[in-house]
């Protein structure tokens, strides 16, 4: 039989066409899914790519078409698609490792393609074969039309046209005429300068008194420190501070908000001035602002951009500030030290070419940390030390498995160590010489947030895979008995009950809370037992307040929460809209003053 006389045999044949409109309506379903259950998000979409390939399979195999109808149509979705991948804006084209626009695009082609199929089917095959065609053509198109911000923690994307500007193309618009904040550089005193006493009224013997009580005051009174990432501790728990909890009456009040460039930064603050990371065009920049109102101070200035579709473009770290300067890393393995007055450069290195590390998917996202004397980062899993007088490499540590973790120092039995979650565990170092105390292996993914130790010295580790989590783990480190250099690790429990993924959480009163992918959670770090599990915050942050037992929630659009941490039950005390727009940047509580913000504005609010 010839082709033609098979052509025409098939044509004859109804279509099948009830397998491939159930398909495509599932297809329609797997938009409407995160809207009832938010974090099914990611499900949904690999639900909608299997959706598109039943299709195809339903059209190659159960159909009943003509073959080259069938084999027509999916080779056009495949050069369609292809092409549209090639025209896209570059968030789409680069999107979920360059998938972003087959993940969303072939379920969409799909469902337009049965579509076209049902309303054409007893059309004559030309009419039918160019509904076909111009159904999938049209559904690329869309696409090409089309630009993203990123995508949520959930994976969901957030679509917008393709000519409307981003915030960051807003804010350089804004500032095109406006200059860098210049500070003219501080002098330190010199012995050869006049003495401060000399000639001053106020060394006088009558007001020395009354000058040493004022000082005193003035010294006891609470300062506004918060050194770097999480704070001095890294672990987001702000001890002294009380705040008010009735917001219906008194409610978080505005202190100033103002616009930022893109970046994942958090503040380091130190006095009157605050310290973070931004992006501005093809700049990445290190700034600092008066922390009372939000007007920029000064700025420093890198010729780099890092930009990647899911989180954007900007720095990931946050700086840590000690001793007048302020230290950082940038997306791209620039390491700075800058004068905290002014931003005058003391040292820069590259922490990708001292190290040899390549900058991950999602960047360097590691804050710095200040040991003793040398400045600590974490490249991706590997640990390198500066020293802070000079940025002269001091060690290095051994390369292990990706990361987006930053270091930590923890004291375990009497002896300090260096801390690194990665791809393959956790690592020790001693923080002289880099030495290997210890290494546990936990080959479950990557690691992001940071290990928390207990008060009788055991450690809480987490692991991520690409779905958002896999769990917690809790360790017993101590020397061998008889051979104290030599360290062990005894697994006290793996838990499911809190998933940490990028979302780092407190401890207090021997319970873990944190998210639990787009929910907050709270386990029992005795068991691991999850003891609840409640309030859609997507994929926030949160400070520990232990003297009232409370949470602040930053969620992931912006909200701030009041959150009872007892162990018995989730409790909202009140809620409060902050910022606008996607947030992943931790929040910062110095004294009664929130700072926040996100890759589109920072704002300050009086808890009162």
């Amino acid at each position: 039989m010839s082709i033609n006389q098979t052509e025409v045999t098939s044509s004859q044949r109804p279509l099948r066409l009830w397998p491939g409109v159930v398909i495509a309506v599932l297809c329609l379903v797997r938009y409407g899914l995160p809207l009832i259950a938010p974090e099914a998000a990611m499900y949904a979409m690999l639900g909608g790519v299997a959706c598109g390939l039943a299709i195809v399979v339903w059209w190659l195999f159960f159909s009943r078409a003509a073959w080259p109808e069938r084999i027509g149509a999916i080779v056009l979705m495949i050069v369609a698609l292809l092409l549209t991948s090639r025209v896209a804006h570059v968030s789409l084209a680069d999107g979920m490792m360059g998938m972003l626009v087959f993940l969303y695009g072939l379920p969409v082609v799909g469902a337009a393609f049965v579509a076209a199929v049902v309303v054409s089917h007893r059309w004559s095959a030309g009419y039918r074969r160019a509904a076909m065609a111009s159904a999938i053509l049209l559904a690329c198109a869309t696409f090409t039309l089309l630009r993203t911000d990123g995508i949520a923690g959930d994976g969901a994307s957030a679509f917008r046209w393709r000519w409307t500007p981003s915030a960051e193309e807003r804010l350089l618009a804004q500032a095109r005429n406006e200059k860098d904040p210049v500070v003219a550089a501080t002098v330190a005193p010199t012995e050869t300068q006049p003495s401060a006493q000399a000639g001053n009224p106020l060394a006088s013997p009558t007001l020395a008194p009354m000058l040493a009580t004022v000082v005193t005051t003035v010294a006891t009174k609470p300062q506004a420190d918060w050194s770097g990432f999480r704070g001095a501790a890294r672990d987001s728990v702000v001890r002294g501070v009380r705040i008010n909890t009735n917001w219906t009456q008194t409610p978080p009040a505005e202190v100033w908000r103002k616009p930022i460039g893109p970046g994942w930064s958090s503040f380091a603050v130190n006095g009157e001035r605050i310290y973070t990371q931004e992006q501005r065009g093809e700049d990445e920049i290190v700034s600092a602002y008066n922390l009372m109102t939000g007007e920029p101070v000064w700025r420093h200035r890198d010729a780099a951009r890092f930009y990647e579709s899911n989180g954007g473009a900007g720095p990931r770290g946050t700086p840590t500030v000690r001793d007048g300067r302020v230290y950082s890393l940038g997306a791209t393995g620039i390491v700075n030290a800058l004068n905290a007055s002014n931003g005058s450069v003391v040292w820069t290195r590259n922490a990708a070419t001292d190290t040899g590390a390549k900058p991950p998917g999602w960047g360097f996202a590691g804050s710095p940390m200040v040991v003793n004397d040398l400045l600590i980062v974490a490249a991706s899993g590997n640990l390198i030390a500066y020293e802070l007088a000079t940025g002269k490499p001091r060690w290095q540590g051994p390369t292990r498995g990706g990361g987006y973790s930053s270091p930590h120092l923890v004291t375990i039995n009497g002896v300090a160590q260096i801390l690194l979650l990665s791809g393959g565990g956790a690592v020790s170092l001693a923080p002289t010489d880099g030495t290997q105390l210890w290494e546990h292996s936990w080959d479950s993914g990557a690691s992001i947030v940071q290990p928390v130790q207990l008060a009788g010295g055991d450690l809480l580790i987490s692991a991520c895979d690409a779905m958002g989590g896999v769990g917690m783990r809790r360790l017993t480190v101590a020397p061998e008995v008889g051979n104290p250099a030599k360290w062990t690790q005894t697994e006290r429990w793996t838990s499911r009950g809190l998933k940490p993924y990028y979302n780092d959480y407190v401890v207090h009163k021997g319970h873990a809370y944190g998210f639990d992918g787009s929910i907050l959670g709270c386990v029992d770090v005795a068991d691991g037992q999850r003891k609840w599990k409640g309030g859609r915050y997507g994929h926030g942050q949160l400070i520990a307040l232990p003297e009232q037992d409370l949470l602040l929630v930053l969620s992931e659009e912006g909200d701030l929460a009041l959150v009872s941490a007892v162990a018995d039950q989730f409790t909202e005390l009140a809620k409060f809209k902050a910022i606008e727009g996607k947030t992943w940047n931790h929040p910062v509580l110095v004294n009664d003053l929130l700072l926040v913000r996100n890759g589109e504005e920072m704002a300050a609010f009086r808890l009162r």
